[in-house]
């Protein structure tokens, strides 16, 4: 229950690796993390110390990330933090490890088009899609009548009439969105 939960942004510094294991896939990538300072006396940002560490994903987030990221990539990856060890030749030697929970894309250094994984089987074996949500193959999944009406099957909220408004030219205003 002591877990160190942390936050890195930084980019992928080699090509993800994916294993099959007793416990699992999973995926390895090693991250680059840099700080940067502004320095009073040149006016500039300039490049702290790099932080490096190991980035493993478990499971479903491992073939995620294997699909979804290449070495240069930036992005933030949330995670328990723990401490790698072993013994070498030289005597013990430890480095940093965070056991990924999520891995997304750094929006601040660019656009990501997201795309939902396929859903797990349900009981009957065959694959669960929300209506009109692409399945692994690109098309259209089955529709679930059990949904509430107007609400796609798995959704955490409700469609109604009074829910959304439609919006025209002459409601949207045309100052900027930050002042």
């Amino acid at each position: 229950m002591n877990d160190t939960i942390v936050t890195v942004v930084g980019n992928v510094a080699d090509a993800p690796r994916r294993n099959n294991t007793q416990n699992g896939a999973v995926t390895n990538f090693r991250l680059a993390s840099t700080a940067r300072r502004y320095d009073a006396g040149t006016e500039q940002f300039v490049d702290s110390g790099t932080f490096w560490v190991d980035v493993e994903c478990w499971n479903g987030l491992s073939g995620n990330v294997a699909g979804s990221i290449s070495k240069g990539d930036p992005v933030i990856v949330q995670g328990a933090l723990t401490t790698h060890s072993w013994e070498s030749e030289t005597g013990p030697r430890s480095k940093p490890r965070i056991k990924a929970f999520a891995v997304g894309p750094n929006l601040a250094k660019g656009m990501s088009v997201f795309k939902r994984s396929g859903r797990p089987a349900d009981a009957a074996g065959s694959e669960s899609t929300a209506a009109g949500e692409p399945d692994q193959q690109g098309g259209a999944g089955p529709v679930d009548d059990s949904a509430s009406p107007g609400s796609p099957a798995g959704r955490e909220y409700e469609v109604t009439v009074d829910a959304l408004h439609s919006a025209d030219a002459d409601d949207l205003d045309s100052e900027p969105a930050h002042a």
